[in-house]
């Protein structure tokens, strides 16, 4: 098993930018895929990016131009810089590895990110 503790979250206003970090507890080199997710209130987990370890990324539409995600291998951290925020990108933000395209650990505490208009 291994841990995920993601951070960055915050409130800031529309138009504005963030960066997650999701550091994990051992070594991601060997995760050929990794993503961030967000849950919007009433909603459910929704996959926002995801960045292979190739260096091949994904995004899904309602981010694509506006969220970058990468890793860092060296330090386990998977990071998500999300430019020109609106308020729909609202929710708890999480990690994860996903080799096969779904989720494979338990969720961490996630990240808040709340946008105001």
């Amino acid at each position: 098993q291994v841990q995920l503790v993601e951070s960055g979250g915050g409130l800031v206003q529309a138009g504005g930018s963030l960066r997650l970090s999701c550091v994990a507890s051992r070594s991601i080199l060997s995760f050929t895929a990794m993503g961030w997710y967000r849950q919007a209130p009433g909603k459910q987990r929704e996959l926002v990016a995801s960045a292979s370890s190739g260096g091949r990324t994904n995004y899904a539409d309602s981010v694509k131009g506006r969220f970058t995600i990468s890793r860092d291998n060296a330090k386990n951290t998977v990071y998500l810089q999300m430019n020109s925020l609106k308020p729909e990108d609202t929710g708890l933000y999480y990690c994860n590895a996903m080799p096969l395209g779904t989720p494979i650990f338990s969720w961490g505490q996630g990240t808040q990110v709340t946008v105001s208009s």
